[in-house]
């Protein structure tokens, strides 16, 4: 069970990133995008805070949040928070991958529940959609 325990650790981190990510891209990007980032920001909240009682329940101690993160790239206007926001479901949907494989019953359909989330808002970021999600090359 580490194994599950570990991928929602990793899980739970990459949230977190998350959140602090959408912070960013709220704040810059376009007026006709901020509902979305508005959206997208209170889910991967309320995702984080149902994988923080997962890792309670699996026997470990919730990750907690950094102070701040290191953002792939500057983000100094609209384009860039869209850039943002797709890398960021990109790797929620990576961190979801590794839980659907390392769970099974309903936390492996509340994981691919959470990939498949990550893969709409990423297509609906980018534009464009991946074949496989969460399986891409890992950076």
């Amino acid at each position: 069970m580490s194994n599950a325990l570990d991928a929602a650790q990793a899980a739970l981190t990459a949230e977190h990133a998350a959140v602090y990510g959408y912070g960013v891209v709220g704040g810059r990007v376009g007026r006709e995008r901020r509902a979305e980032a508005t959206a997208a920001y209170t889910a991967h909240r309320s995702r984080r805070d149902v994988l923080a009682r997962a890792v309670r329940d699996l026997g470990g101690s919730p990750a907690v949040a950094s102070a701040a993160y290191r953002l792939p790239f500057p983000v100094t206007d609209p384009a860039a928070a869209v850039r943002l926001a797709a890398r960021l479901e990109d790797r929620i949907a990576d961190a979801y991958s590794d839980l659907v494989r390392a769970t099974e019953g309903a936390q492996r359909r509340d994981a691919a529940g959470a990939l498949r989330e990550a893969a709409v808002r990423a297509v609906r970021w980018r534009g464009g959609a991946v074949a496989f999600p969460g399986l891409a090359e890992r950076e």
